[in-house]
């Protein structure tokens, strides 16, 4: 239930009204791109301090709730805090710790896994900022105006639509299951008979996937659907001054940390030092 809730959270995020929730798709796509092939080539941590004040103070213009939002970041952590978790144990330098059996950690190993997952917390954050304020319709839309090709627009498009889909199906079920007292963590319950009944809802899953996307498709066959159909209509929005303001700031917000960086950070000690 809590993937549920969590994908209609961030559904009522993107209609929230805020100045970069009015901006042109394309913009808020291509920026926070920007912040994050910046954040993946700078080698301080100076550097990603300032980035993910900079997305904090975006959040907070866009009227975000940060318990979410960092949330949502907690949730993603994981899945590359595996790999960063073995760096300080691989990487050759001064030992500062060591135990039995060869086990020991170094500085460089040490400053680099801090490296990476502050890159990793810069982009897991621009990548929540950039769902919480623009709707998945409106990135498809920006992926196709910025030269996505159309195929793949449209997968995504169907793969977007077929999520809240996939979880109202999966809602049902799960409030059918507990209308009948099932309850997959109740150790009175033989384990082996749990895991089948999950077994056997994952089957039903696929099975109901399979079923509605036949549906959909002879539905859209029916109404004249082809290979050349467009499942999205361009809106030719012109660029305001909210959309100039927001790049220009960026742009010099980047420029005047890159000068700190080069200039200033080597002298504050392990903050700004150069990890490569």
């Amino acid at each position: 239930m809590s993937a549920i809730s969590s994908v209609r959270d961030i559904e009522r995020e993107t209609n929230k009204e805020s100045p970069l929730h009015s901006m042109d798709g394309r913009i808020k796509l291509i920026i926070l791109v920007f912040i994050i092939v910046y954040a993946v080539f700078s080698t301080q941590l100076m550097v990603m301090i300032f980035l993910e004040i900079y997305l904090l103070i975006l959040m907070y213009i866009s009227h975000l709730s940060f318990k979410s939002s960092f949330t949502r970041v907690l949730v993603l952590l994981p899945f590359g805090g595996l790999i960063i978790a073995f760096q300080p144990f691989i990487h050759p330098g001064n030992v500062i710790w060591s135990w039995n059996f060869g086990i020991q950690i170094t500085d460089a190993g040490f400053m680099w896994a801090a490296l990476l997952m502050s890159r990793l917390i810069v982009a897991l954050t621009s990548i929540v900022l950039l769902s919480s304020i623009s709707p998945m319709q409106e990135v498809v839309q920006s992926f196709r105006k910025l030269g996505m090709p159309r195929e793949f627009a449209m997968i995504f498009s169907l793969m977007i639509r077929f999520l809240f889909m996939f979880f109202d199906e999966l809602q049902r079920i799960l409030h059918a299951q507990k209308a009948r007292c099932f309850n997959a963590f109740n150790k009175q319950l033989s384990y082996k008979w749990r895991m089948k009944q999950l077994g056997y809802t994952v089957a039903m899953m696929f099975l109901r996937a399979y079923e509605q996307g036949e549906t959909v498709y002879m539905s859209m066959v029916s109404r004249g659907y082809s290979d050349e159909s467009q499942l999205y209509h361009d809106k030719n929005k012109k660029l305001g001054s909210r959309e100039y303001i927001f790049i220009i700031s960026t742009i010099l917000l980047v420029a005047v940390i890159q000068i700190l960086a080069i200039y200033l950070f080597s002298n504050w000690g392990y903050l700004g030092i150069n990890i490569i």
